[in-house]
């Protein structure tokens, strides 16, 4: 293990993001022969969130300064990890970039964990010092892979349904799943989907595009849960707008004369995956479907706008199922 590793993470990550993040730190300190009661573990507060104090260091980031200071009060040998280092105010990410600068014995290694960009004055430092490692967002396929080799460390018989009927309920958060594992413990025999869906009720907090994708696969159960699974955490018109703004960019692709033009309509890169996906979505599209697409989506939102929440639900409903269809083709 290097003296210093920066783990980027992906932007805007989910709680399964970030379990993810702290467990790939924490086999890195173990890999090294660290302890988990030897890592000194810090987390920077986001924005508006400290308890406040004086001086250049918030009081929450203060145990840096003796943490990478040889005997220090920790004393022993320690390990550091830095949570949420992109959220360093500037003078904060000078005075740990000058720790790190004369930190050179590598008695404790340091892990700084981000999931966006690094302040200027310790960026510099860690573009030149720091082995990055790279965790992608995960995918479904990687949840499920998680479900199983967790369930294979409890001694739990688990078949695929089960696990994906976890998924269904629970999303990307391995956190919650790994909770909800420890319930399943108990239950004598082999883990059924119908157990699973019987004991647990919440819906998982996803992202936006997952309903887009379900869309996209013509899928009608799919997306319709996908749906419900988004209106228990957000309102129908952000749900709408989400769709509203995939069509805009499906027509823009059927408009554009090559994926070029269409990219800078767009304002994306040519080459990035998500522009080529959406150029490829629209140019598979029929111009019919198209338009019957975009006069649906406008009437279920003045629907939403006009009409009883009562019949919010089945609107949004009917419009998923269709869109499902013409989205296919």
């Amino acid at each position: 293990m290097k003296t210093l590793t920066h783990l980027r993470g992906p932007t805007n990550p989910g709680p399964g993001d970030r379990r993810g993040l702290l467990d790939r730190a924490g086999e890195l300190f173990t890999g090294a022969g660290f302890e988990p009661s030897e890592v000194i573990r810090i987390a920077v507060p986001g924005r508006g969130q400290s308890v406040g104090g004086e001086g250049m260091l918030r009081p929450e980031v203060e145990p840096i300064v003796p943490a990478l200071q040889s005997g220090s009060l920790f004393g022993g040998r320690t390990g550091v990890m830095l949570m949420d280092a992109h959220r360093l105010q500037a003078d904060e990410a000078a005075v740990v970039a000058e720790l790190l600068a004369d930190h050179a014995d590598g008695s404790r290694p340091v892990v700084l964990v981000t999931t966006g960009k690094l302040p200027t004055p310790l960026a510099a430092h860690v573009r030149r010092n720091a082995e990055v490692i790279a965790v992608r967002k995960l995918a479904d396929g990687d949840v499920a892979g998680w479900v199983r080799n967790a369930a294979r460390g409890r001694g739990l018989r688990l078949g695929s349904d089960a696990a994906q009927a976890l998924i269904e309920r629970f999303g990307s958060d391995v956190g919650a799943i790994d909770q909800a594992l420890d319930q399943l413990s108990t239950v004598d025999g082999p883990v059924t989907d119908q157990i699973v869906l019987e004991r647990f009720r919440n819906r998982p907090d996803q992202p936006l595009w997952k309903l887009t994708d379900a869309l996209a696969k013509g899928v009608v159960d799919d997306a319709i849960r996908r749906l419900h699974d988004l209106l228990t955490h957000g309102h129908p018109l952000v749900i709408v707008a989400a769709i509203e703004n995939d069509l805009r960019k499906r027509a823009l692709a059927a408009a554009a004369p090559d994926m070029a033009t269409f990219a800078e309509w767009i304002r994306a890169k040519p080459g990035a995956y998500p522009t080529r996906k959406a150029w490829q979505a629209g140019r598979a599209m029929s111009r019919e479907d198209l338009n019957r697409a975009v006069d649906a989506v406008r009437r279920t939102d003045a629907t939403l706008k006009s009409m009883p929440e009562e019949t919010h639900l089945p609107t949004l409903e009917r419009l998923v199922a269709a869109l499902c269809y013409w989205y296919r083709g």
